[in-house]
């Protein structure tokens, strides 16, 4: 049936009128979101002569105190006693004493200083001090260790529910449509896993991707039953269920039925699939991983070079993966803090273990020098221990060292029926001071003269020995959690 004129008119100016809202309001802004211990903020990009540029006094306003001065094409900054000297046009600069070529240069509008975007790794360490990371692709800048961790396990409810357990509180925009359920993080800085794909051993809820884009990161989960996110823990732990099933407290986000989704089985090193349930726990439990393993070093930290082109990093994390299978032949769950060649710092893997709350906690290093195994607890700064309710971040395992000496002898115990030295020390070796746990760093040398530390054999050996050691302990260790 043919329309009437009145209603073609009445379409026209309805598209129009769309048409007018979609050139309103343009292309989204480019944004720089910076993430810190003292303030999370976000800042537009600007683009000059086809390169990113930010201004540098709006970055360090919120993280200390700041000045800046012009004169003529000359721009100084001084963010506390730190000074950075700037030329117009000119991509030579320097700060904190230190002569610094840019990617690009310098630019200076109205007394605003600009300077290109990749250029803060290298300018905000010597202005504040410490390290930053940046992730240029999303453009999120970490200044030191101001980065949220997430660990994500299916609980054994029934119905089954995704327990996300976070470093930090978080407080994400949610919204569902068919098929997902995605949180959008802006305000916190949420790291994901190595890999952007999760799964997870559950017909209802099979698989999550992490992403990061425009200063924002992003979870998505898929699923095949209505979804409803609830909140807990004062916003530490987000429970992704069934509207029936989800522990409703404060505030929800439901979802409409999902389809069922077809990706891929594949390993994940936030939440292995084929992990057991925790010894001593019952149906309708949340499970709780009994041992974290650190595997030392990694991405661009190398460790040490242990013989030829082996390097540390990569024999921490063989091992790593072989005392998680022989702590899981023992039906003790194991999370790995990584699964991959990456770098993290000794903050974000102490955030992570200390999310997790293990029973135990082991480090993972490996050294050329002498032979055998070395176990390491924790050296304790002189005078240190907790403050009531505040804990200090460099003397959290004041109250389990005790813990962490007694695990050291049982393991050293049973790793000497391998016929190899073994020898057990205090170390102020990093991150064992801020583990609130028992906690113990284990240093794997060549058992012999004749044998390296790439040998198979020796690598399943002294895993194994752990586990027993460990085995023998475990109930033990579930009551000091």
């Amino acid at each position: 049936m043919p329309l009437s004129s009145a209603t073609v008119r009445r379409l026209q100016v309805f598209l129009l009128f769309a048409l007018l809202l979609l050139v309103a309001a343009g292309p989204e802004e480019r944004r720089l979101s910076i993430y810190s211990t003292a303030a999370n903020y976000s800042l537009a990009v600007q683009s000059r002569q086809g390169v990113d540029y930010i201004g540098l006094l709006e970055v360090l306003e919120p993280l200390g105190t700041v000045s800046a001065k012009t004169n003529g094409h000359r721009w100084k900054i001084r963010f506390n006693n730190v000074e950075g000297e700037f030329t117009d046009g000119k991509p030579q600069t320097k700060a904190g004493g230190t002569n610094i070529d840019l990617p690009a240069s310098f630019v200076l509008e109205n007394d605003r200083g600009l300077v290109p975007l990749s250029s803060l790794t290298i300018l905000l360490p010597r202005l504040l001090g410490g390290p930053v990371t940046f992730h240029p692709a999303a453009r999120r800048l970490f200044v030191g260790n101001a980065a949220v961790h997430f660990t994500a396990q299916i609980s054994k409810t029934n119905p089954p529910a995704l327990v996300i357990n976070f470093t930090s509180p978080v407080n994400p925009t949610i919204t569902t449509e068919q098929g997902r359920l995605a949180m959008k993080f802006t305000r916190e800085g949420l790291v994901g896993p190595a890999t952007p794909t999760i799964t997870f051993d559950s017909k209802a809820i099979p698989s999550a991707t992490f992403q990061e884009d425009n200063g924002a990161a992003e979870l998505t989960f898929s699923g095949t039953v209505p979804l409803m996110a609830s909140f807990s823990n004062d916003n530490r732990t987000i429970t992704i269920a069934q509207p029936q099933a989800a522990a409703v407290q404060g505030r929800t986000a439901p979802s409409p039925p999902l389809p069922a989704a077809s990706s891929p089985a594949v390993p994940s090193p936030t939440a292995p699939s084929s992990a057991a349930p925790s010894p001593g726990s019952s149906p309708g439990e949340t499970r709780h991983y009994f041992a974290v393993i650190d595997a030392a070093h990694g991405g661009d930290e190398s460790g040490a070079t242990l013989a030829g082109q082996l390097l540390e990093k990569d024999i921490t994390l063989a091992v790593a993966r072989t005392l998680r299978q022989e702590l899981a032949a023992r039906q003790m769950t194991a999370l790995l803090v990584r699964d991959a060649d990456v770098a993290m710092t000794t903050e974000q893997r102490a955030s992570m273990a200390n999310a997790a709350h293990p029973a135990i906690y082991l480090c993972l290093h490996a050294s050329s020098q002498g032979t055998g195994v070395r176990l390491f607890t924790s050296s304790i700064p002189h005078g240190a221990s907790d403050q009531g309710p505040f804990v200090e971040w460099e003397s959290a395992q004041v109250q389990f060292l005790p813990s962490s000496q007694k695990v050291a002898a049982r393991l050293g115990a049973a790793l000497q029926t391998l016929q190899v030295p073994v020898r057990s020390l205090p170390a102020p070796l990093r991150p064992l001071n801020s583990i609130r746990t028992a906690a113990v760093a284990i240093e794997i040398a060549p058992p012999d003269l004749t044998t390296g530390l790439n040998s198979a054999a020796y690598q399943e050996s002294v895993a194994r020995m752990v586990a027993i050691g460990l085995a023998a302990m475990r109930d033990e260790l579930e009551a000091g959690r």
